[in-house]
């Protein structure tokens, strides 16, 4: 994780190739989200990579769109061992790049979303070409509440979303979708949700959003790790963030947030974070996916706009008290 700009040769992050992961359980309704994106008159391009858990595969017969490229990835979730199939069709669609506008990764709904947002951290030559846009979650309104209870793929999916759509609110009362945001607040308090019939929604509520560059966080979501979000501390996924009214010395902070992220990082589904530091024109803004950072100097502090740090940390079995405590002890 760099303090300061790249000087890499690698592309700028405006060139390179959005990625969007989009993912949800079983039948919340990805398949339909993506016939939506493939069939509205756009006049973008993407190339599809299916993920399909089991030998045979039918999503990709399931997806419309006969001039977009369809790749699969069989017999597995999309994890480590799966992860070669990701890079490798990456790679190739890297050598193709021209011929689309942009990507999507659907995965299965027995995904974890964490591998393939890592992907774009520890692949170099996949890092360089394309960026994470953001990851997209499709959830079931109805049946949400009772998958978070007895599938922890369906926790993950929450936690690690940028975007969420609440499908088939048609299906329940708007007491019910109230309260159902409300269980997707305990567990992600900064992503946007749009609450959805059959995935209708604005193409770009959801796609080329730069929903996973920090960079423009605060325009997608303004509470974005504002303090005052209640979290049950029984739920197995939880969500801790912390906030310096003011800038943090970065001697202290770097050796903090690396070492925090190498000790917890395996309970550590998501953090994100946008810093101040003394001196410096510029916001630090850091994400990381369990023990992968990545952070650098991204646009200046507007002259009307306090210097506030924010911090904000998505797992299981964090230590709310010790996580706040160390980060108020990098205060400059």
């Amino acid at each position: 994780m760099s303090d300061a700009p790249s000087n890499s040769p690698s592309l700028a992050a405006s060139a390179k190739i959005p990625v969007t992961v989009l993912t949800g359980y079983l039948g919340a309704g990805k398949t339909t989200l993506l016939n939506r994106i493939l069939t509205e008159n756009h006049g973008r391009r993407y190339a599809v990579i299916v993920n399909e858990f089991g030998e045979i595969g039918i999503d990709n017969d399931l997806v419309v769109g006969a001039d977009e490229e369809v790749f699969e990835m069989n017999n597995g979730c999309v994890c480590c061992t799966v992860r070669g199939d990701l890079i490798r069709i990456m790679d190739g669609l890297v050598k193709r790049r021209g011929k689309f506008d942009a990507i999507i990764v659907e995965t299965t709904g027995l995904a974890d979303p964490a591998p393939v947002a890592q992907t774009f951290f520890v692949d170099q030559d996949v890092g360089e070409a394309a960026r994470l846009d953001a990851v997209v979650t499709v959830a079931d309104a109805k049946w949400l509440t009772d998958r978070l209870r007895d599938a922890p793929e369906a926790r993950n999916q929450i936690a690690f979303a940028d975007v969420i759509l609440l499908n088939k609110s048609d299906l329940v009362s708007g007491e019910d979708l109230d309260r159902v945001e409300g269980e997707i607040r305990v567990i992600n308090p900064f992503a946007q949700i749009h609450r959805t019939r059959n995935c209708a929604v604005p193409l770009d509520a959801v796609l080329e959003r730069n929903a996973f560059d920090l960079g423009r966080i605060l325009d997608l979501e303004p509470a974005f790790l504002e303090e005052g979000h209640h979290h049950h501390h029984d739920s197995e996924i939880q969500s801790v963030s912390a906030r310096i009214d003011g800038a943090v010395n970065p001697e202290k902070f770097m050796p903090w947030i690396s070492t925090l992220t190498q000790v917890q990082g395996p309970d550590i589904l998501r953090c994100k974070g946008i810093v101040a530091f003394p001196d410096e024109p510029k916001r630090f803004v850091f994400q990381g996916v369990h023990m992968i950072l990545d952070g650098d100097l991204q646009a200046d502090w507007r002259a009307d706009e306090p210097r506030v740090s924010r911090v904000v940390f998505i797992g299981r079995n964090l230590d709310a008290e010790a996580i706040r405590a160390g980060f108020e002890d990098c205060r400059a």
